[in-house]
């Protein structure tokens, strides 16, 4: 099965820290975390990780962090034949604070200006597709030279571009953020005709099968007519940094691979609770092992 991600790709530094700064003091730490990032990026690592054929299609500089994360691919086994160093570009780098006493995480990103389209002619046969939105004008010649491959857009942004492309997928994933921005409401948990709305909402503008990632509290979508919002499971954060994306990897995977779309929702959910005990995006992925044992011990 071969799967094609279209993205953003970073170079990730995380700091791990035991409680968030405080502005105009100084702050010793024992180590540091470097490693790519990116939503279709770590997507595309987490989907090689776990044996897909995989390509990734992104833009990164000619320069050091470029090197990297072409070199962290390649090491997974992602195929780089459709990375473009660009000479002048300087390539995207995040720097991470991770509060390891609550799981949060604030991130600093440093980007150029957004690249629609690879230089390259792009030629693939793809029966899954991964896109988070970045370089739209490639990510929509993928979706119509391949109309009868599954495809997950990472909906986190709200943009012209992503309501484009959501269009044209399979399966909506979006954040609750990109939710609320939509719809314009901000979605209340005790107050469950909230995420109704936001999700009727949704659906009758993509026209497409639609979920609603909600961090620690799951999951919302409708199955067989029945609204769901499918839980997470608890855990201890520690470093909630690409939990997302690895949600939508998995996501990807599972959904890929014919489970039904409540296991593809739970599975991915336990993915993703499982990265956020763990430091570091690319570092934090567990093995499809350790997932599908950990379902069957819950």
């Amino acid at each position: 099965m071969n799967v094609v991600c279209v993205g953003h790709s970073t170079y990730d530094t995380t700091l791990p820290m035991q409680e968030y700064p405080t502005e105009n003091l100084k702050y010793r730490i024992e180590k540091h975390i470097e490693c790519g990032g990116g939503p279709a990026s770590n997507g595309a690592y987490l989907l090689a990780k776990w044996g897909m054929n995989t390509t990734i299609l992104s833009v990164v500089g000619d320069d050091y962090y470029g090197d990297k994360i072409i070199e962290d691919f390649q090491k997974i086994g992602v195929s780089t034949k459709y990375i473009e160093q660009r000479k002048n570009h300087d390539t995207s780098s995040s720097y991470i604070i991770a509060n390891m006493s609550n799981g949060s995480r604030t991130i600093i990103t440093s980007k150029r200006d957004p690249i629609r389209r690879l230089e390259q002619d792009i030629n693939l046969s793809a029966d899954l597709i991964l896109i988070d939105g970045e370089h739209p004008d490639t990510a929509l010649q993928v979706l119509m030279d391949n109309p009868n491959a599954i495809s997950v857009l990472d909906a986190g942004r709200l943009n012209d571009d992503t309501r484009k492309l959501g269009k044209l997928v399979t399966y909506l994933v979006c954040s609750k953020d990109f939710a609320q921005e939509f719809v314009d409401l901000k979605i209340d948990y005790q107050n469950p005709n909230t995420l109704i709305e936001c999700y009727e909402k949704l659906k009758a503008y993509f026209n497409t099968n639609v979920i609603i990632t909600l961090e620690d509290k799951g999951s919302f979508t409708k199955i067989d007519g029945k609204y769901e919002q499918i839980p997470s499971i608890k855990v201890k954060a520690v470093d909630s940094t690409g939990a997302g994306d690895i949600f939508h990897g998995a996501f990807t995977y599972f959904i890929g691979n014919h489970y039904s779309l409540r296991e593809a929702i739970r599975l991915s959910s336990i993915t993703g609770a499982i990265s956020v005990t763990r430091i570091g995006s690319r570092y934090s992925i567990p093995e499809l092992k350790e997932v599908l044992e950990y379902d069957d011990i819950i």
